[in-house]
């Protein structure tokens, strides 16, 4: 299947550029960057939207902060009279840890406000999702953590996440949500996880 809409859920300024709640945007960005498109600011629309060559399937970045997402998807859905089935929804998931990707058919917000505005304004959680782990927070202090940057630690992990994340919406557009689910649910690892396990001795390899 192709969708017809994927969404990345962040928050618009440059203030919120390359935290652990815009992992959604990063994730178009290269899809859009691997394709040749360009975002354009609609404020009709009240988002940036590119369009893919070839599927003309439309890429949708909420430019309205996070817990007002809904508002822009809705619109655009009900313009173009698309069933919510044919949409992808990207977003960072603060419960699973960073390296992770979990493909969901549906299902609820589980404490994301991006999530809760778009049940609240389709009245259905009946749309595909990725969720993209970002790792947890320490207790009472979870607003600073999706507002807060990746450590120079964790930059690998992440490009290595996003790029994997990339491969995978590519699939789910292909091939469909399980094929893409059935492939990706592993634990990425970072470059240099990658290069310390090559070097143990395959007997001994968990």
């Amino acid at each position: 299947m192709s969708f017809s809409l994927i969404v990345g859920l962040g928050n618009p300024g440059r203030q919120y550029e390359d935290t652990r709640h815009n992992v959604g945007f990063m994730v178009l960005d290269r899809l859009a960057a691997a394709s040749g498109a360009c975002f354009q600011s609609s404020p009709k629309w009240q988002c940036h939207l590119a369009k893919l060559p070839v599927t003309g399937t439309l890429l949708l970045k909420p430019q309205t902060f996070m817990n007002l997402s809904g508002r822009a998807i809705r619109q655009l859905l009900a313009f173009h009279k698309w069933p919510t089935e044919q949409m992808l929804v990207v977003y960072d998931d603060a419960a699973l840890p960073l390296g992770t990707l979990r493909f969901r058919e549906k299902g609820s917000a589980g404490g994301h406000n991006g999530i809760k505005s778009i049940l609240e304004h389709l009245g259905t959680d009946d749309f595909p999702r990725l969720k993209i782990g970002i790792g947890g927070s320490q207790p009472g202090n979870m607003v600073g953590h999706v507002l807060g940057k990746f450590s120079p630690d964790e930059h690998p992990l992440l490009e290595n996440t996003l790029a994997t994340a990339l491969e995978a919406v590519q699939l789910a557009r292909s091939q469909g949500i399980a094929t893409a689910a059935n492939r990706y649910h592993t634990r990425i690892q970072s470059p240099q996880s990658q290069s310390d396990e090559s070097q143990i001795p395959g007997p001994d390899r968990p």
